[in-house]
């Protein structure tokens, strides 16, 4: 007999919908699900082959613990009475803020909520954050100061088609949400204009009317250049700038600091390039901008995408239908993962920890003293960077759950040394990843398909995971074990493992808060294949699209910024003369942890590559296919050549995927974002040769 199940994808922050059919001993399928609206059925390659996920050949399923440095089996009993031991002495000799908890943006709603109670009640301490850091925060902390509320998309995906003119800014929808792509396409079918901003021509941008080629890190001058020409061509819209905005004048002055030919130099993009699409954006009855990694994993990647939701506001594209200014959210909670607890400043319902209401709501709802609350404690690559540091301020225990920053975080040979010198480290993961290969105790979690949780896709749509198998014998889900270890640290009250519950608590702490899921349930997700926050009560309707009437500020209007342009962290010299920046590909996810064990996935895409154009090859005498060497001042990767000429010459790509010799955040600059804390990923000087040509360096380890 056959059963099927309604569920999600386990990928992206679309949360495609998807039917997994279990047939006994035939296994259990992917079946399209036509009727869920994000995506109508289409799935991607990664979306297609997600049951390969759930087979034993690459999954933990029993505990592991270091002894005489290797890991063996254990007991469950045993690997908790371990944790808990060493997470107790390290508080009792060091303070609870010496350790620290890093979470991920795959969690579900449930287990986000429960890690942030369990770090901050069973632990008490301040310091936890979470891989999604990484992604969006850059976008959220620019959300809030424009409009006082952070939501990837203030509008469901199915409103895109409808507006006249899209820019779509250091994004490639082709290759990281597939199923997406749909909606542009629509866009250009309906008379509409796709206007693609990336130093690569990608699939997507390959899609365009218009291609923008800036120069990488000068995405904040292209956003102020067309500001300039909004305001000198006579297309602001003035009318509602003073009906429902604040701050334009200083936002001006910046703007008008950013003449065309000024911009032209900092960014590449030619000035009648950039009149071309200041006036098809302005001169559009509707229109919105959607901002992706490229923008936001900057140095400045706040001030970037505040710049261009200023060119929303400007032209009176926000706040009104078919228009707006969003973020395409890469995790597939990244959204749900940043409001209910996981930020190092964050409680549940995207309050403030700071904020001594929402301190008092929060802790009446965990039942605990409200005094007894850590304040902020460190964002994720600060966390990270303090990991083994001296007392008072470095950790010295780390409980991570769903993430892998041996290869995903920046600088990451640094990082790989500090997770080393903890006294311990605890992973909590489905596969033996690279982070937990590092680890002393490794706890065997279960995955999508083996537990039902709900999840926030990208457009503050919560939906539910269904459980359609059991896990293997030996694996335990992270509501079981945080009770669990919650427990044996003497907090054992309020830490339930049952999901439904869980949210039901988590309803009651959000209440009020501008992340409200109050009156979202299980039964009506399932009900109305999703429910858009906030949702303040059960009889009300959900909210798809956000300040229709007025923005979430106090006064009601959104805030221009007045930012000005300023060079990335670290820009090309004389010894390292190229940009370096980073993405995805089609076939991987994230870190890879998941999709490397796929076989068609590994096979389409088995490892990584350094993109350059041909000019720059010819230059250096460099070959399709080769080993290349790429440097910058954090170290070293080596990954073959692939040559072409969809980058620009002064630019190298590489994917961040993969570990070992191949790996590209070896590379990258930690330099943080100072309101966001976002590090930046995206560009750093690097100089690239033949490996023919060099030598290894007896201090480079394997993760060099």
């Amino acid at each position: 007999m056959t059963t099927t199940t309604d569920t999600h994808c386990p990928y992206c922050s679309l949360q495609c919908g998807m039917r997994l059919a279990t047939a006994g001993s035939a296994g259990t399928t992917v079946v399209e699900r036509p009727e869920f609206p994000v995506n109508r059925g289409a799935l991607c390659g990664k979306g297609q082959s997600a049951a390969a996920l759930l087979g034993r050949a690459s999954r933990l399923t029993t505990p592991l613990v270091r002894e005489r440095g290797a890991l063996r089996a254990a007991s469950w009993d045993d690997a908790l009475d371990r944790v808990a031991r060493g997470l107790s002495a390290i508080r009792s000799e060091h303070g609870a803020d010496a350790v620290g908890v890093f979470g991920g943006g795959g969690l579900t709603n449930e287990k986000a909520y429960q890690l942030g109670k369990f770090a901050r009640v069973a632990l008490g301490t301040a310091n936890i954050d979470y891989n999604g850091r990484f992604c969006m925060s850059s976008a959220a902390a620019a959300n809030r100061i424009a409009f006082g509320l952070d939501r990837g998309l203030p509008f469901p995906l199915e409103d895109i088609p409808r507006t006249e003119c899209l820019i779509l800014v250091g994004g490639n929808p082709a290759e990281t949400m597939p199923p997406a792509l749909r909606y542009f396409r629509e866009l250009r079918e309906n008379g509409g204009r796709l206007i693609v901003v990336d130093p690569r021509r990608t699939r997507t941008a390959e899609q365009a009317d218009i291609h923008l080629q800036p120069l990488p890190g000068s995405d904040l001058a292209l956003a102020l250049g067309l500001l300039h020409l909004l305001i000198a061509d006579g297309l602001v819209d003035q009318e509602f700038v003073d009906a429902r905005t604040v701050g334009f004048g200083p936002a001006r002055a910046a703007a008008m600091a950013h003449w065309p030919e000024r911009v032209e130099r900092l960014t590449g993009v030619a000035v009648a390039r950039l009149r071309e699409v200041a006036h098809h954006f302005g001169e559009a009855a509707s229109g919105m901008v959607l901002t992706a990694r490229g923008p936001e994993q900057q140095s400045k990647g706040t001030d970037t995408v505040s710049a261009w939701i200023n060119v929303c506001l400007a032209s009176g594209k926000a706040g009104r239908p078919y228009s707006g200014y969003g973020c395409l959210t890469g995790q597939g909670n990244g959204q749900g993962g940043r409001e209910h607890g996981q930020k190092a400043d964050q409680l549940p319902g995207y309050r403030s920890i700071e904020d001594p209401s929402a301190r008092e709501h929060v802790a009446r709802v965990w039942g605990v003293d409200p005094a007894t609350l850590p304040r902020t404690g460190r964002s994720a690559y600060e966390l990270l960077d303090s990991l083994g540091g001296p007392a008072p301020h470095g950790l010295r225990g780390l409980f991570l759950m769903g993430s892998n920053p041996v290869v995903s975080a920046p600088h990451a040979a640094h990082v790989t040394e500090r997770l080393r010198s903890l006294d311990l480290l605890v992973v909590s993961d489905l596969v033996l990843s690279e982070t937990a290969q590092l680890a002393d105790v490794v706890l065997p979690s279960a995955q999508w398909a083996e537990e039902t949780g709900t999840m926030t896709n990208l457009e503050g749509r919560v939906i539910l995971r269904q459980r359609a198998v059991d896990a293997p014998e030996g694996v335990r889900g992270d509501l079981w074990l945080l009770r669990e270890l919650a427990g044996r640290l003497g907090a054992g009250q309020g830490f339930d493992d049952d999901p439904e519950t869980v949210f039901e608590e988590l309803r009651r702490a959000s209440a009020g808060g501008q992340a409200d899921y109050a009156g979202i349930s299980y039964d009506r997700i399932r009900a109305e294949d999703g429910v858009f926050w906030p949702c303040p009560a059960e009889d009300h309707p959900g909210t798809p699209r956000l300040f229709l009437d007025s923005f979430a500020t106090p006064d009601g209007r959104a805030r221009f910024a007045p930012v000005t342009h300023r060079p990335a962290a670290e820009e090309p010299d004389a010894a390292y003369p190229l940009h370096l920046t980073t993405g995805r590909v089609l076939s991987q996810y994230q870190s890879g942890a998941q999709t490397r064990r796929v076989g068609v996935l590994n096979a389409a895409a088995p490892g990584p590559f350094v993109e350059l154009h041909p000019q720059l090859a010819r230059q250096l005498d460099i070959e399709e296919g080769e080993l290349l060497v790429v440097t910058s001042r954090r170290g070293r990767a080596v990954a073959p050549a692939r040559i072409t000429d969809t980058i620009r010459p002064d630019t190298l790509f590489m994917p961040f995927h993969w570990p070992g010799a191949g790996r590209a955040n070896t590379l990258t600059n930690p330099a943080l974002d100072p309101t966001s804390k976002m590090p930046e990923f995206k560009l750093c000087a690097v100089r690239v040769e033949a490996a023919r040509a060099t030598a290894p360096t007896p201090a480079e380890g394997p993760h060099a």
